[in-house]
């Protein structure tokens, strides 16, 4: 989930707190962040909270000891948006390779500039300092977000990473940078620090990451001491973690009843990894989630969307209850703004700044409306000047 609840200049704010500490309060037992940046002249929507160095480690410590109330585990999520960054927000976008969206989202988001060898080098290094950080301020652990077509994913997909250096050209080099961002952050937190994942079972776009490629990535971070392999899925222009993809076949009823989006292809991944493995996307109720974990197929059953509209569901599920509140699609009745994938996030991180403030959450409020305010703000945040940390790749 991304909160967008950041200062203007990345810090965490006392809505942070309030948001986390009502969740840790909820009863959830992992608890994973929204995306936090790693990059100050690389935000993925206006309100991320940066992490570059120690300079609002006194936020963070408040921000950790209110998410880890109640013994709950508090994992920081750690992203750079690549190109899935709107146009305006910063002073330009970087990514792999400079390969465009697809057409109808080309005034949304613009063409992205290759990244440098020393640039992805000083990428993988932003990554670990920020983990560092993480556990210094008493989190209890980090996950690489290397899904929805942000950086990392973006190098994973044969569609966005054209490149032919030790970076590209096959699916070998493609899992190199996700590689390298591991392996500097363990390097950095130590051996017993937990360490995650978030990874596309697919992109769910021609071209792109496939579930063969896929499996592929997750055997190598298997292999390599990932902790945790959270599966979803999909892109800003295929989003599939909402529950739309695009070039695939109707869903088929088994799978509807299931409730879980990926649970198919976590039963894949199962069959090749003892690592723990989580799914999140398409749960409504405690027996799907129940079934999910009994299968064997996955350890933890992922939750987010319910819980920015009902923030102790947790409770709820474990006594045996059901959800007050029912998960729906968010439309504008504007066929190509309910295409993007942003509108569900600003529909919710609009739910998760009401309860950062102390006020209850609207579950039927209008999709048009919170597109408009969230037009407004992209529109009056971005183009401001930032001076960006540079880092040495050594």
């Amino acid at each position: 989930m991304s909160e967008a609840l950041g200062t203007r200049d990345g810090a965490p704010t006392p809505e942070l707190t309030h948001l986390y500490q009502a969740w840790a309060d909820g009863g959830i037992g992992l608890c994973i962040t929204g995306n936090v940046m790693i990059d100050h002249a690389a935000l993925g929507e206006p309100g991320n909270v940066v992490i570059e160095d120690e300079r609002d480690l006194a936020a963070l410590k408040t921000w950790a000891k209110a998410a880890t109330r109640n013994g709950t585990q508090c994992w920081v999520q750690l992203n750079h948006p690549g190109k899935q960054a709107p146009k305006g927000l910063n002073q330009e976008t970087v990514a792999p390779s400079a390969v465009p969206f697809r057409a109808d989202m080309q005034a949304f988001f613009a063409t992205p500039r290759e990244l440098s060898d020393v640039e992805v080098q000083a990428l993988v290094l932003r990554f670990a300092n920020a983990a560092a950080v993480v556990k210094k301020a008493g989190f209890s652990g980090v996950q690489i977000h290397g899904a929805h077509g942000y950086l990392v994913s973006q190098f994973l997909s044969p569609h966005h990473n054209t490149r032919t250096d030790i970076w590209g050209g096959s699916p070998e080099k493609r899992r190199r940078f996700v590689l390298e961002v591991y392996r500097a952050i363990r390097k950095k937190v130590g051996p017993k620090f937990p360490v995650g994942i978030k990874l596309n079972s697919a992109d769910f776009q021609r071209g792109g990451f496939t579930e063969e490629e896929s499996l592929d990535t997750i055997r190598a971070l298997a292999d390599a001491g990932m902790d945790l392999i959270e599966i979803s899925g999909g892109t800003y222009e295929a989003p599939a973690m909402t529950g739309v993809k695009t070039n695939q076949e109707p869903v088929k009823e088994s799978t509807r009843q299931r409730e879980a989006y990926f649970l198919e292809f976590a039963e894949k991944a199962r069959s090749t990894v003892g690592t723990p493995l989580a799914v999140t996307g398409g749960f409504r109720s405690g027996k799907g989630m129940a079934q999910a974990i009994q299968s064997g197929a996955v350890d933890m059953v992922g939750l987010a969307r319910i819980l920015a509209i009902e923030p102790d569901v947790p409770q709820r599920l474990l006594s045996g209850k059901a959800p007050v509140q029912q998960v729906k699609p968010i439309t504008t009745g504007i066929k190509a703004i309910d295409k993007m994938g942003i509108l569900e996030i600003s529909w919710y991180t609009g739910q998760l700044k009401r309860i950062g403030r102390g006020e209850a959450p609207k579950p039927n409020e209008s999709g048009l409306w919170v597109f408009a305010k969230q037009a407004w703000h992209m529109a009056t945040s971005g183009k401001k000047k930032r001076t960006p940390t540079k880092l040495r790749a050594s």
